[in-house]
């Protein structure tokens, strides 16, 4: 039940961090861009200046669905992005470029998040395992699978959703960093549009303040559990 209800309260908290982040954005789009560059334009002159050949950038369906993908060496960018000549859009592209130039420039923490990836999916899977056999079937979870021997493999999962969380902070503030830091010194955007590009990185990197915050609050309370069945 504990678990339900933190799961809820940062699943609230999300909510209004993604209404407040669309809201910027829907505001920040409204404003034309002095230099009138598309975010596809700016994406590929970020890529150029930092030496980047072999990264192309690409429209992908959705809202909000902009990322970059080491794998394929492609900065992925919503339409509204890709053809977008405002602040959010230059924004965006720019954070989405900051990426590939981590990549480029094997930044630390990019890596460490890159390597936890399969970790992480595979924690993802035990956890649902866990989770379904102790709903659906807690006679055969009690038989074959102690309650503590639970409580430590979830404790495990959640240390590395929180771990992942945790890396994964540093790598988004440092990309809007290399992005803002580029748009200003290039003379991309004028101070308003660049004031408007940094409040709108600010609110996308809650999202991940907020999930990052959950993780270890939910860790700390299963970690409660299993301590509390000890002293039962």
């Amino acid at each position: 039940m504990g678990a339900l209800v933190i799961g809820l309260f940062f699943m609230a908290i999300g909510w209004m961090v993604s209404s407040r982040l669309k809201s910027k954005f829907k505001e920040y789009s409204q404003t034309h861009l002095a230099k009138d560059l598309t975010g596809a334009e700016i994406a590929r002159l970020m890529l150029a200046d930092n030496d980047i050949r072999d990264v192309k950038v690409i429209s992908v369906e959705g809202q909000l669905t902009d990322h970059y993908n080491p794998v394929d060496k492609t900065v992925n960018l919503s339409q509204e992005v890709f053809y977008g000549r405002n602040a959010a859009a230059t924004a965006v592209a720019a954070h989405e470029c900051g990426h590939a130039v981590q990549h480029a420039k094997a930044y630390s923490m990019l890596q460490l998040r890159s390597a936890m990836v399969p970790i992480q999916n595979i924690s993802a899977n035990v956890l649902n395992f866990i989770m379904m056999a102790m709903i659906f079937g807690s006679i055969f979870a009690q038989g074959v699978l102690p309650v503590k021997t639970a409580l430590l493999v979830i404790i495990v999962c959640y240390a590395v959703f929180a771990l992942f969380a945790l890396v994964t902070l540093p790598v988004e503030f440092d990309a809007s960093k290399r992005a803002l830091a580029w748009v200003e010194a290039r003379g991309i955007v004028t101070r308003q549009e660049h004031d408007m590009a940094k409040d709108a990185l600010k609110w996308a990197a809650m999202t991940y303040v907020v999930a990052a915050i959950g993780a270890v609050t939910t860790l700390i309370h299963y970690v409660m559990l299993f301590l509390g069945s000890d002293r039962d």
